[in-house]
């Protein structure tokens, strides 16, 4: 007898909106996540092009999602996912916390923060480096702190963070920032928010096991207490034999189907050319539509 019919991989908002659909169809789902539901919600503080919401921060979306899986009873497991191994009568997820037996997979584990690939960096993860302002902001209150990153994302944290810390530096490595411009604007009426173009982060500073300070590109140095780095996202990967995928991304159809059988997969682990919330829960419905119909 198998653990389950489906399995979820990932806790953000496309594998919350399949587990939704799946549990609500009387599907015997089970969600595995090794951090907190949410995902990259997690990390954003507005929301302001959601439909039908005019504005909501990324933790409160996480929340309120995970809490409809939660009232439905959905399995909810935290572990790691190590491989899904395909055998022709089930599929087998493996994680650090035991086997799961199961019809059918939907991986939905999404993107992780892009590092900067300076030599100390891991080192000073949380002593100084963080990707989330959301999570560690208020750690640097009435202190000065970096932001590097060009996206919107990069303009929302340093936002974000101008109104806690004393000072805020905004280091861009082009000219232009790639994000709408009425943010843009935004950003220019922050008195205590400076922005640095054209460089980019070469060498990390830290005194006491702790970050001091950035060196860049033109050998300016910078001292500050926290660096944000915003510098864009990769896909998580997942080990699963002959899987199809491109530059990490899994390639599916417009069902969401991979090409394995009884394998889907949606949201940002998704090779695909739109990233955003309302993209997610749309695949999270169409992968959990479709596998449903595979499995019956």
């Amino acid at each position: 007898m198998l653990d389950f019919d489906i399995v979820i991989i990932g806790c953000g908002v496309a594998g919350m909106t399949s587990a939704l659909y799946l549990k609500r169809a009387n599907v015997n789902v089970c969600v595995v996540e090794k951090n907190a539901p949410g995902g990259q919600l997690n990390m954003i503080m507005d929301i302001n092009n959601y439909p039908g919401i005019k504005s909501i921060d990324g933790p409160t979306l996480a929340f309120n999602i995970f809490e409809q899986i939660r009232e439905l009873n959905v399995s909810y497991k935290y572990a790691n996912v190590i491989e899904i191994i395909n055998e022709k009568d089930k599929k087998i997820v493996k994680t650090n916390k035991g086997d799961i037996t199961c019809k059918g997979v939907i991986i939905a584990n999404g993107r992780r923060p892009k590092e900067l690939g300076l030599e100390n960096e891991k080192k000073l993860l949380g002593r100084g480096i963080s990707y989330c302002s959301v999570c560690d902001g208020t750690l640097y209150k009435d202190k000065d702190v970096c932001v590097v990153g060009d996206e919107r994302n990069a303009l929302d944290s340093a936002i974000y963070l101008s109104k806690i810390c004393n000072k805020v530096y905004l280091i861009c490595r082009n000219e232009k920032f790639i994000t709408e411009e009425l943010i843009q604007n935004e950003i220019k009426n922050i008195n205590n928010l400076e922005i640095i173009k054209n460089t980019s982060i070469i060498e990390l500073l830290e005194e006491n096991d702790k970050l001091s300070g950035i060196i860049l590109t033109d050998k300016k140095t910078i001292k500050c207490d926290g660096l944000f780095v915003n510098k864009g996202n990769v896909p998580i990967p997942i080990k699963c034999d002959k899987l199809n995928t491109k530059d990490g991304y899994i390639i599916v159809d417009n069902n969401m189907k991979t090409n394995v059988d009884k394998i889907y997969a949606c949201g940002d682990i998704i090779s695909k050319s739109v990233y955003q919330i309302s993209t997610a829960i749309g695949e999270g419905a169409t992968a959990a539509l479709n596998i449903l119909k595979d499995i019956e």
